[in-house]
This record gives C-alpha cells, structure tokens and sequence, in this order.
C-alpha cells in the first residue's frame, strides 16, 4: 500500500525506460550508492562506482560483476572539484559514453547550532552535499546531452522543510533543491530530464557518520532505529530505479513527507512542531 502511495505522487513523464548502458554513481561504498549500484547493475547497465574507500568499492563492484555487470572503480572526493572532472572523465573515458549520473554523496550532521564548536562542519557538508553535485553534473552534462541522458539527485526531507539539530545538512540539500529545480527549467528541450529524490529515514551509515557539533562522527550516540519508521536500502533502491525509468521530476518516498510537504504550504508552524517531535523521539 505504501509504495502504491508513493508512485502515486510522482507524475510519470513517459513510459518506463530502462535504456541506460552507462551509469555513474557517486558515494557508492555504502548505504543507498551501493544499493543503487547493486540494482543497476542487475538491470543490465554497465556501472562506475565512485567514492574515496578503494576496499569497499572494490566490494560493491564484485557484487556488481557477480550480477553479470561490467563494474568499474573510481577513486575520488566529490568534495574537490578536480576530483569531480576526473571521475565523470574516467568513466567516460572507460564506457565511451554517460547515460545516468546519480549525484548520491552526502554526509550527515547532527546537533544543536548553538552547540556547534567546529563551524568547518557547514563548509564539508556544502562541498560534498552541494558542491559535490553541482561539479560532478557541470563535467557530466555535456555528455548526458549527448546521450538526453539523466540527472539524479538524492536529497533528503530536510530539503523540503526545516528540520531541528540539521542545520548544516538542511541548508545543503534546500541548495541542492534550488540547484536542480532551476536546471531542470533550463534543460528543457535537451532531452536531458532531472529527478530529485527525498527519502525520509533510510538507515544506512550516513547516520552513524553524522558529525557532531565538535566535528566528530555521531556514531551511535542516541540514534534509535524505529520499527516501520525507517526504510531499508533495498526498497528504497527499488523506488529510486523506478523514478528514473518513469524520468519523474521528483519523488517523496513516505507519506509522512507528501502530507508535510502539502501542511507546510496551509500550515508551516505545525510542520515544524511535527518535525521537532519526530527528531526529539530519536535521540
């Protein structure tokens, strides 16, 4: 039922199409990237996984490779921008060609602003969240042009509303909002589409990785994982493939996020009573 919910909200732009040969994947070591990879490579398209950790990538790959996918690895930080121009280079350069760019990298924060004592941590999440993205598709699109290829962007529901002990991950993804929503109007014509992904809590290692207001990883301190209130990777990779396929403008995977989404327009105060409780009933 929930997932019907879910296709529901997204407004297919065509049918179905799963024409993609070359995909690229960033933040691909772990948690939504790899399962990314994981269902692509299933579905026949050839892979190139990004991240800085060689020996997890080099995991995910020979899962990929398992599944009958030609796999590539691609070392690099997204947070840099030469790094950004050389991964979209070298699979290019490995595939002849880029169908899909899933701009998946991100890291977490988590923690009161006025008990934030490393304020760097706004300006890492900014350059992987945001900039991270905002590079890799700057050196993808003329490629994606080429093939009327496809724009990916993994945000989160703090994109779409303010989310207390956030401040730094919400302010990465409403840029990442604003970036992609605006180059999605100026792509029009291209035949290259842009769809915007907003999972609510999908537990994977983002959260353990969170930094702390001193800049440290959270880790597990007062994260508690709720039965029926956090999606695995593996149906929250099954949506995101289907929203790709359909070249859906966005997708708002829980329900919980399109009923915020609508009550934030009639009523933002009760949003933001409704996202304080939530977070306050995690940690």
């Amino acid at each position: 039922m929930t997932d019907l919910i879910v296709h529901a909200s997204c407004v297919a732009q065509q049918r179905p199409d799963r024409s993609w040969r070359a995909v690229l994947i960033t933040g691909a070591s772990s948690g939504i990237g790899a399962e990314l990879a994981r269902q692509f490579a299933a579905d026949g398209a050839r892979v190139a996984l990004a991240a800085r950790d060689a020996t997890r990538l080099e995991s995910v790959a020979a899962e990929c490779r398992a599944l009958g996918a030609e796999a590539l690895v691609v070392v690099g930080d997204v947070g840099v921008e030469a790094s950004c121009a050389d991964i979209v280079g070298r699979t290019v350069a490995h595939y002849g060609q880029l169908d899909v760019l899933v701009n998946n990298a991100g890291m977490g924060s988590s923690g009161r602003f006025e008990d934030v004592t490393d304020l760097t941590i706004f300006d890492t999440l900014m350059r992987v969240n945001y900039l991270g993205s905002v590079w890799c598709t700057a050196h993808a699109l003329p490629h994606l042009k080429r093939t009327k290829g496809r724009l990916v962007a993994i945000s989160s529901l703090t994109g779409l509303t303010g989310v207390p002990k956030r401040t730094a991950y919400a302010a990465t993804k409403h840029a990442m909002a604003g970036f992609f929503d605006s180059l999605r109007i100026e792509l029009d014509g291209t035949g290259v589409t842009v769809t915007m992904i907003y999972p609510g809590f999908v537990f994977s290692e983002i959260n353990q990785r969170a930094l702390s207001p001193d800049g440290t990883p959270f880790g597990d301190r007062g994260y508690t994982r709720r039965k029926g209130e956090t999606m695995e990777t593996d149906r929250c990779g099954r949506l995101i493939l289907a929203a790709v396929a359909n070249r859906n403008r966005d997708l708002v995977m829980t329900w919980r996020g399109k009923i915020g989404r609508m009550l934030k327009l009639m009523s933002p105060a009760l949003v933001d009573r409704i996202a304080k409780g939530v977070i306050e009933s995690r940690q």
